[in-house]
């Protein structure tokens, strides 16, 4: 018999992050409620309150007088801590703006998008403070002494985090807020994601979209006051506060928050914590799978007493992007969900679609705004897909487009930080452009849409869009690599991999140890996100180009690592774990056929 739902209170406040909050914490079932919840420790709204307040004093004092040469922008370099969280609602109090800048990024990457955001404070991990402090002496707006540590802050300038806060606003149950005009239209965050020119785009994010996207998202799962989210994906990116954070505040229920997403401690943590709902990016998804089955050895049955029917578990919905079907139904049936709601959307946000039961397998759901539709590269509109009995696309070429919306208005995406290039691009002559490929299937009159990767310039890994052509001028440093081409191919599990192409320099042989170390060096020293390290590699003789002397990826993309099209081609993988990359032999092939016909993906090979 099913329990009956937990009623949700209501909270009459302005849609701003900081009088959300106050709303929160004074009401009287609510204020002392369990909100933020780590492994040994654990924050009341009232407290969390609190902390929001003691920390906007803290920063306006460290910011000091802010105009427009000396903005009130604060950037945070953190895996997740519950100080990340009263970092937002600290700058939702007063009226400043967070950079949530990306735990991956390194060298040069770093100090530009620190530089780019003019922050003048920077809470940063004891762990990711070495990559600060590689870069830190070419930074232009931050002060040494405006550099606070999580996590054990000891030889840095600016000193602890927790230590100055409690030396220059020491807790005091109820210090009154400060007084900050703020506005439902203030920018809140800049989330950043990765633009064509190499560095990171800035997305602005004002008060009411956080909280109106909470809103729905809360009422469109069904989540009641007694609802527990869970957030091991990264609090600095949109699906973590879209998805977990904001719906979970929304209905004053509770987040329980681990600092990085580990596959093994899923379930304890689940279990340890009574989550109810998680939000979940792609590949996280097959990796929580996978570890239970080497726990349990394959075996279903005690994978359903011991979890699924765990007297603790309160798991029931999961929501998110990038996992295939097949894992969905299993971890729908291995955790004992009621249901799992794969979408369709970005940080930007002007798009958006939520897969329901009951809607087309494989969809990321209905696409109920008119203005939705693909668009050929002519700028036509595509017609639906037409499929067979295997539900495979008989019209791919036509069918297949870029996602876009043709309105006078861009939805909830409110621009790019300082950057009206990336924002002509985006948004032009009336249409806004994803970036994303898709297609349509009409069933009963219902268009549902399918995702189908990024365009040609863009790659989408693990749930981040990034750039191809970073990643292309990271790897031409090698010094036997005459020109490369980096883009998006297709995945078993989730969005895509990453596959570069090289031309190699006269007399140049291929070395796959020797290119696999160089890109772990990269990663470690020279500015590339880990997710940029190549899982494909192919040699070329030279690259077709067109007209305008640009490579033609899109042929490559065509014939990504399809070993019987190119049977001569020299090509190389590695996957997860692998110190080297080997090549790509038929048999490896087929068994990757295999793994795609497994996840129902096998028409991603044959295109």
């Amino acid at each position: 018999m099913t329990e009956p739902k937990a009623s949700s209170p209501t909270f009459d406040a302005p849609w701003i992050l900081g009088a959300q909050i106050e709303a929160r914490a004074e009401h009287p079932e609510v204020g002392e409620r369990p909100f933020l919840l780590a492994a040994d420790r654990r924050w009341t709204y009232r407290e969390y309150r609190d902390e929001c307040v003691r920390t906007a004093h803290l920063l306006l004092s460290r910011l000091g007088p802010i105009s427009e040469e000396r903005p009130g922008h604060v950037a945070m370099f953190l895996h997740n801590h519950l100080e990340l969280l009263s970092l937002y609602g600290a700058c939702g109090y007063a009226g400043l703006t967070l950079f949530g800048i990306n735990t991956g990024l390194r060298g040069q990457t770093l100090a530009g998008v620190l530089d780019q955001s003019r922050a003048r404070v920077l809470v940063v991990d004891a762990a990711l403070l070495p990559e600060l402090r590689r870069v830190q002496s070419s930074l232009k707006h931050l002060a040494p002494e405006n550099v606070l540590v999580v996590g054990g802050g000891e030889g840095a300038p600016g000193g602890d985090f927790r230590g100055c806060l409690d030396a220059e606003v020491p807790a005091r149950p109820g210090l009154a807020a400060p007084d900050a005009a703020v506005s439902p239209e203030k920018p809140l965050m800049v989330i950043y994601t990765s633009g064509t020119t190499g560095l990171p785009k800035g997305i602005l994010n004002n008060h009411l979209k956080f909280l109106m996207i909470g809103t729905v998202v809360s009422r469109n799962i069904g989540l009641a006051a007694d609802a527990v989210g869970y957030a091991c994906m990264p609090l600095f990116h949109s699906n973590a506060l879209f998805l977990g954070f904001h719906p979970a505040f929304q209905v004053g229920g509770a987040l329980a928050v681990r600092e990085r997403f580990s596959a093994s401690e899923f379930v304890p943590d689940v279990l340890r914590h009574g989550v109810t709902f998680w939000n979940y990016v792609g590949e996280p998804v097959h990796y929580v799978l996978s570890a239970l089955e080497r726990k349990y050895a394959g075996d279903e049955e005690r994978i359903l007493a011991e979890v699924a029917r765990h007297p603790d578990n309160r798991l029931r919905y999961a929501l998110g992007n990038g996992a295939s079907p097949p894992d969905l139904d299993r971890f729908e049936r291995w955790l004992g969900l009621e249901d799992v709601f794969e979408l369709y959307g970005s940080t930007e946000a002007a798009i958006s679609t939520f897969r329901r039961k009951g809607d087309p397998r494989g969809s990321v759901g209905e696409i109920t705004d008119a203005s939705v539709k693909i668009l050929a590269e002519d700028g036509s509109e595509c017609p639906p897909a037409e499929v067979d009995a295997d539900g495979r696309i008989l019209n791919y070429a036509e069918a297949v487009g870029e996602i876009c919306r043709i309105a006078a208005d861009t939805g909830l995406f409110q621009g790019y930080f300082e950057n009206p290039e990336a924002n002509a691009g985006k948004y032009r002559d009336g249409v806004y452009h994803s970036g994303d490929l898709g297609h349509v299937r009409v069933v009963e009159d219902r268009r549902f849409l399918f995702f189908d990767g990024r365009t040609d310039d863009w790659i989408r890994k693990d749930g981040e869009n990034f750039s191809a052509a970073p990643i292309a001028r990271l790897i031409q440093d090698h010094p036997d690599v005459d020109l490369a081409a980096a883009y998006g191919v297709p995945c078993p599990v989730s969005d895509e991999h990453v596959m570069v192409a090289l031309r190699l320099r006269p007399g140049a042989r291929f070395d796959p140890q020797g290119f696999f170390d160089f890109c772990e060096d990269r990663v470690r020293n020279g500015g590339m996100d880990r997710k940029w390290f190549p899982d494909y590699v192919r040699v070329v003789d030279d690259f077709t180009f067109t007209q305008t002397q640009k490579i033609l990826v899109r042929d490559l993309k065509r014939d990504h690592f399809h070993r019987e099209r190119l049977a001569d081609a020299p090509l190389y993988w590695r996957t997860r774990g692998d110190e080297s990359f080997r090549e790509l032999r038929p048999e490896d092939f087929a068994a990757l056929r295999e793994a795609f016909e497994a996840t129902e993906r096998g028409a991603l090979l044959e295109r």
